[in-house]
């Protein structure tokens, strides 16, 4: 974790801040001198989350939220902004994966998935969005690799990405010259909670994540790399290399990717 203080004195709202990229990103500003808002619904991993903040000289602060809950999206982002006086980064952060084949789903786990990875991620950006422009500030929309391509039983979760993607084009050409940026962030495989979490959004301790070691990134390693992209006010920032590789396939060869899911051992 650098030290650089290109963050210093910035305040800084994270949703789903309690675990995986979005502790690590909170510890990561908080090195690069920022106070930082942590929002989640477990409020014991919000309060650790926050005691890291504080061993490294800065303010953490605990906002308990469930993005699916607009007017608690709206009370949360009033109680971070009062609380580190401004609010200078927004990264809406929140999320979880649905699984499952398109036939076998019903349409409630659909809503589950986008109530939270987009609707939450709408929510979070529209009550947000007056306190960036005041500062000038830099927003993060957390998408994914899936936003680009997809596999068999992941059809919500890469629904739910590829809007993400829609809506921080669209945003970053909407709030061209607002002085507000938008960074829509594309990780790869990181090392997270996501596949401890069902269908309901329920968190299983003792659920095997199934997702290749061998190609997962440290949450830690992302958070450096997602918050010197924010730093650089980058519009658009897709890692890991693997995760390049797989976004490059699903916009330009299609085709190979189906062959490689259907034909190609991809099952």
């Amino acid at each position: 974790m650098s030290t650089t203080q290109f963050f210093k004195d910035r305040a800084v709202w994270i949703t789903g801040g309690g675990s995986g990229i979005g502790a690590a990103m909170a510890r990561e500003f908080a090195a690069r001198g920022a106070d930082v808002a942590v929002s989640g619904r477990r409020i014991d991993k919000l309060e650790r989350v926050a005691a890291d903040i504080a061993s490294l000289g800065r303010r953490g602060v605990v906002v308990q939220c469930d993005v699916t809950d607009d007017a608690a999206v709206a009370r949360a982002v009033t109680h971070a902004k009062d609380s580190l006086g401004k609010l200078d980064v927004v990264v809406a952060n929140a999320g979880f994966g649905v699984t499952g084949t398109v036939e076998s789903l019903p349409i409630e786990a659909w809503r589950r998935q986008f109530d939270t990875n987009v609707f939450g991620l709408l929510s979070t950006v529209r009550h947000s969005l007056p306190h960036l422009r005041d500062t000038g500030g830099r927003l993060g929309l957390v998408s994914s690799v899936m936003g680009m391509v997809t596999i068999p039983k992941s059809g919500p979760y890469a629904a739910s990405k590829y809007a993400v993607r829609a809506i921080g084009q669209t945003l970053a050409m909407e709030l061209h010259g607002s002085g507000v940026s938008v960074t829509t962030i594309n990780p790869g495989f990181v090392s997270s909670e996501i596949a401890q979490v069902d269908n309901e959004g329920n968190f299983h301790v003792d659920r095997e994540d199934r997702r290749p070691a061998r190609l997962m990134w440290s949450a830690e390693a992302a958070a450096t790399v997602i918050v010197r992209a924010l730093h650089r006010r980058k519009r658009d920032f897709t890692f890991t290399g693997h995760g390049r590789v797989g976004a490059w396939l699903g916009r330009h060869a299609p085709g190979l990717v189906h062959f490689a899911m259907t034909r190609g051992g991809g099952r």
